[in-house]
């Protein structure tokens, strides 16, 4: 028996809807909240938050100097962008960021640090806690959210700067919206070197990859559609070859859980190279090569063969030479590692889709790592009848632990 089938997994393990995938209007009727736009507006959420963040005062963040450390607080996506404040600032941040994703903030956190709380809602529990914390014990804040929220009334309660961003769309398809006022509060602080060019060419690039995943375009066009074909039935592993890849393993693996309802292994290849590539041998990974059939069609494995692993690999080669003496893992050895991890799966008739950092700078090279991907999880979830907007298992769990 298929481990995906069963009361609840027989919908989930149906064959995909081809006809869906290619048939615009079909798929606009079956993502009735609009998911699909509302990721393809990336690009305009970049151009919109850089020009929020531009029109609040921030002057107050760096009045007290170079702090002792950042503490982005938040949740799911929110505490995303704490990683990608991490990995854009690089090797090179004089200062530790950490992402904070419980309650409150950590017990060292005081007077010589800063507090980032970020919430799409404005009235996450975590965030609020944080910037109640923050406030309390003197640190520097900074508040990121909806606009007049129970988080924009914190941020004024202790005269915080707080950065608007419209709510839109559910936090996941807000990424950038929440990312790139966390970039430019920490520029103020001088902690990372995110320019106007930098902004101006990812969100040109966000706008590129939403064209080419648009729903109108076939799937044999359309790298959004393409992928989502590719792990059909699949138990997708996702693997990042870099640090800044692997905040694009784990925010896919994020979408995919959300928006398509697959169980998905996601993060760096560094750790996966110690263990986690035993997957590969396991039993949803290669065959022996007895079982193995050289003549079978590969479309056999998405129409109802055997659920098996399948292997997305990103791949980030594009850190400067002087980044490397600083960085642990040079690049020349993550190259390998990746090189080394794909030969494996191939011999062992594990498929390997492979993604690659394209851009001048980190934030572009995270733009193109993330954005086809982000498509895949909606168009995934669309070929299989789910509406990526509404997750009842999200909202039920609301329920349960409010108060």
């Amino acid at each position: 028996m298929n481990p995906l089938e069963g009361t609840a997994g027989v919908r989930g393990h149906r064959e995909i809807d081809l006809a869906l995938l290619d048939n615009a209007e079909a798929l606009e009727r079956n993502d009735p909240g609009g998911m699909l736009r509302a990721i393809a507006s990336a690009g305009a959420q970049v151009r919109e938050s850089a020009a929020l963040a531009a029109e609040t005062d921030l002057s107050s963040l760096a009045d007290e100097g170079r702090p002792r450390a950042v503490v982005v607080a938040g949740v799911g996506t929110a505490a995303r962008t704490g990683d990608i404040l991490e990995t854009v600032a690089g090797p090179r941040c004089p200062v530790p960021v950490l992402a904070h994703r419980s309650a409150g903030i950590p017990g060292w956190v005081g007077a010589a640090d800063v507090v980032i709380a970020v919430s799409a809602s404005g009235r996450s529990p975590e965030a609020l806690a944080a910037a109640e914390a923050a406030g309390r014990r003197g640190a520097r804040l900074v508040a990121i959210g909806a606009p007049d929220t129970q988080l924009h009334a914190l941020a004024d309660r202790f005269r915080a700067p707080f950065i608007p961003v419209p709510r839109r769309a559910p936090a996941r398809a807000s990424l950038w919206g929440l990312a790139v006022p966390v970039l430019l509060a920490a520029r103020q602080l001088g902690l990372v070197k995110v320019n106007e060019a930098d902004l101006a060419e990812t969100a040109s690039r966000l706008d590129a990859d939403a064209d080419r995943c648009r729903m109108t375009l076939e799937s044999f066009v359309n790298p959004g559609k393409s992928l989502a074909l590719d792990l059909a039935h699949s138990v997708p592993i996702v693997w990042g070859s870099s640090p800044l890849a692997t905040v694009a393993a784990r925010r896919f693996g994020d979408t995919l859980s959300a928006n398509a309802r697959y169980p998905a292994v996601a993060g760096a290849l560094g750790e996966a190279g110690r263990g986690r590539v035993g997957l590969l041998d396991g039993v949803y990974g290669g065959l022996a090569e007895d079982d193995r059939d050289i003549f079978a069609d590969p479309s056999d494995d998405e129409s109802g063969g055997p659920t098996r692993l399948r292997l997305v690999l990103l791949r980030d080669g594009g850190l400067a030479a002087d980044e490397e003496e600083l960085d642990g893992e040079p690049t020349a050895v993550e190259e390998r590692r990746a090189e080394a991890v794909q030969e494996l799966a191939e011999r062992r008739g594990v498929r390997v889709s492979l993604i690659t950092a394209e851009g001048g700078s980190a934030l572009e090279r995270l733009a193109s790592l993330v954005a086809v991907p982000d498509f895949a999880s909606i168009y995934l979830g669309l070929a299989h009848g789910f509406d990526p907007m509404a997750v009842p298992a999200v909202s039920e769990m609301k329920e349960l632990v409010s108060p």
